[in-house]
């Protein structure tokens, strides 16, 4: 998958199995963005079996079954949800899709692992929770940027271990390469994707409450706008937010799809974390202007400076982390009140640019 286009960010990583051949089985579904073969990379490489595929386009199926031959194609999503043995189903459906998905698959009795954004409006997130609380199954989110990323993942295990004190302050830059010439229509129908904010913003939110340990947030400021692409007006270029955690950390995230066309990577993906005994930078996906490669964290304490190169040796650890969760009924990988607050916050941000924009 090319790291020029952000929809095609699919990492492999070394195989970490947690179960055996045949313990966990799961199939995928709607395949409309291609971080569905980044959900089925991470699961696949932590040992689960991948069964079935399905979506009514027989050409995203083919293209899926040239990259995993042991997917099974389906005629109907029904034949999955019917089969006993299927533990999970990972989705990538339009995003105004995702909830109404993920309730069908719980209410079937299984598993669901949908990409990001889980959903598109307040009302999906509420009907999600209910059918949460009476299956007793999970909603799982891919929030890539986190977890499918060695240094973003690295730096929480260094907040964790305390390596720079009370996190006071987490600033999230995320630019996007459009692509637009490749973009399906629903990307550009903000009824369909949300708005930006709620779209790969969610990534940020998750980031934040992840980092500060926060259990909610306020937010303070949110705008949206379309600076440079009135061909398409249902799309929004550019976002913003400023957040309070309930713990008193701050947030400011930028958003925008306005990578230039000679950047090696499809976004330069910055991350700054002020701790009271010290700051991180992670350089997600590039170092600009050097080849020094991705996945570096910056790192300064009350002792030294530190370049931690991360690829290659952190893994990606939530996958194997998840699937014990699914077989274990825990929430060691990330809790379902984590999940639905990092939606909840992205839409109520939208919905505060919306206002703003008077679109709400």
């Amino acid at each position: 998958m090319s790291s020029k286009e952000g929809f095609n960010y699919a990492p492999s990583g070394r195989p970490q199995p947690v179960v055996k051949p045949g313990e966990f089985v799961f199939a995928a579904a709607y395949l409309d963005h291609g971080h569905i073969y980044g959900q089925c990379n991470g699961l696949t490489e932590a040992g689960a079996q991948l069964k079935y595929v399905y979506d009514p386009d027989p050409k995203k199926v083919e293209a899926f079954v040239a990259q995993y031959p042991q997917a099974r194609p389906v005629d109907s999503f029904e034949r999955i949800l019917e089969d006993k043995e299927i533990a999970l189903v990972a989705a990538a459906a339009v995003p105004s899709e995702r909830g109404g998905i993920g309730c069908r698959v719980m209410k079937a009795g299984k598993d669901y692992f949908t990409d990001k954004s889980p959903f598109t409006t307040l009302e999906q997130l509420s009907q999600a929770k209910k059918v949460v609380a009476e299956t007793g199954r999970k909603y799982g989110v891919y929030f890539s940027e986190r977890l499918h990323v060695e240094s973003t993942w690295y730096a929480g295990e260094l907040i964790a271990g305390g390596a720079i004190g009370r996190v006071l302050q987490v600033i999230n830059l995320a630019p996007h390469k459009l692509s637009k010439a490749s973009r399906p229509a629903w990307f550009f129908d903000k009824a369909r994707y949300g708005g930006i904010l709620t779209d790969i913003g969610s990534h940020q939110f998750e980031q934040f409450l992840a980092y500060t340990g926060a259990k909610d947030a306020t937010v303070n400021f949110a705008r949206v706008d379309n600076f440079a692409n009135q061909d398409t007006p249902g799309l929004e270029d550019f976002g913003e937010a400023s957040l309070m955690a309930d713990n008193g950390a701050s947030y400011y995230c930028r958003l925008d799809w306005f990578t230039p066309g000679g950047l090696r990577s499809w976004g330069d993906g910055r991350l700054f974390i002020l701790g009271t005994d010290g700051f991180i930078e992670v350089r997600k996906y590039l170092d600009l202007g050097r080849d020094t490669g991705s996945d570096l964290v910056l790192i300064a304490d009350q002792k030294q400076e530190q370049i931690i190169d991360c690829k290659g040796k952190v893994g990606f650890p939530f996958f194997g982390k998840f699937i014990l969760d699914c077989v274990n009924r825990t929430e060691k990988a990330m809790t379902q009140d984590h999940i639905f607050k990092a939606a909840e916050l992205s839409m109520l941000a939208q919905k505060k640019a919306d206002q703003q924009r008077g679109q709400a």
